[in-house]
């Protein structure tokens, strides 16, 4: 797993102009949502990405234009050929004028990370290609992706979801797509650990006051309570994200005292899922 990225790379930035998406699907009309709704839409609207499906039916052959076939060896399902994928990617390097990283969302692949996204937010251009059906043919797998990602352990029916995932989560850490950008710092990941709890009004609901501290203007205090939620819960649900922050230097001398108080707690189910985000068509 990567280590997660530090506050400081906050400050990504685009090579060169706006950021360019090529995404290559079956089913482009899915994509259009994550530019036309939320941050990622108006990012969109100013300008600062833009966002390119392609159809591989377009790049078949036949008078059905197919794009699977039934896999060799037998069994369920079809795959999906490579060559309408091979002419489509290259007509999208064409387009691009300079290859960008190529990116598949497979099952198969390794869980996706915050470094991950801070580090694609900072290329011109980057190109993901979205599975269907049983997945591809992996002699395109092996000549023509670089990378090779999931985004959960669980299967979906295609990869237009989790490329969208994507999209939103590279698009937030593009200078001007976040109204607030010191909003992002606090989130989970930005700093090593999980986000801090939050409560707004009332400050009485269902008998359940709010903490104290945070109605009591004194912002040291508030802040130290802060971090040391924050540690408490990436320690009890995420606790590798802890020697990852250990390792990289992250942690004070008064965030190792507060850890070595913790009490262990002996109800707490264990955390569902993977200790990191996994795989997903």
């Amino acid at each position: 797993m990567a280590e997660p990225a530090s506050a400081e790379s906050a400050a990504v930035a685009p090579a060169r102009g706006p950021m360019r998406i090529d995404a290559i699907t079956i089913l482009p009309p899915m994509l259009e949502a994550v530019r036309a709704w939320g941050i990622s839409g108006r990012a969109h609207e100013r300008g600062l990405w833009s966002l390119h499906a392609w159809n591989p039916r377009d790049q078949a052959e036949g008078n059905y234009r197919s794009i699977d076939d039934r896999p060799f060896g037998g069994g369920p399902g079809m795959v999906m050929l490579a060559e309408p994928l091979a002419r489509t990617l290259d007509a999208v390097a064409q387009a691009q004028g300079d290859r960008a990283p190529v990116v598949y969302l497979s099952p198969q692949g390794r869980p996706a990370t915050h470094a991950d996204v801070l580090r694609w937010a900072a290329l011109p251009a980057l190109t993901l290609l979205c599975g269907r059906y049983e997945g591809i043919d992996q002699r395109l797998i092996d000549s023509r992706i670089d990378e090779e990602v999931a985004v959960g352990d669980f299967v979906v029916s295609g990869g237009e979801l989790p490329a969208m995932m994507l999209i939103d989560a590279i698009v937030r850490w593009l200078p001007g797509a976040m109204n607030d950008a010191d909003s992002m710092l606090q989130d989970s990941f930005a700093q090593g650990l999980l986000d801090c709890p939050h409560y707004t009004r009332p400050e009485v609901f269902e008998g359940r006051p709010v903490p104290p501290v945070l109605l009591s203007g004194h912002h040291a205090n508030i802040a130290r309570w802060r971090r040391q939620r924050a540690l408490e819960a990436t320690a009890r649900r995420r606790p590798e994200l802890i020697e990852h922050a250990r390792r990289a230097g992250r942690l004070a001398k008064a965030d190792e005292a507060f850890l070595r108080g913790l009490a262990p707690v002996a109800d707490e189910p264990p955390a569902a899922g993977p200790a990191s985000p996994g795989p997903l068509r």
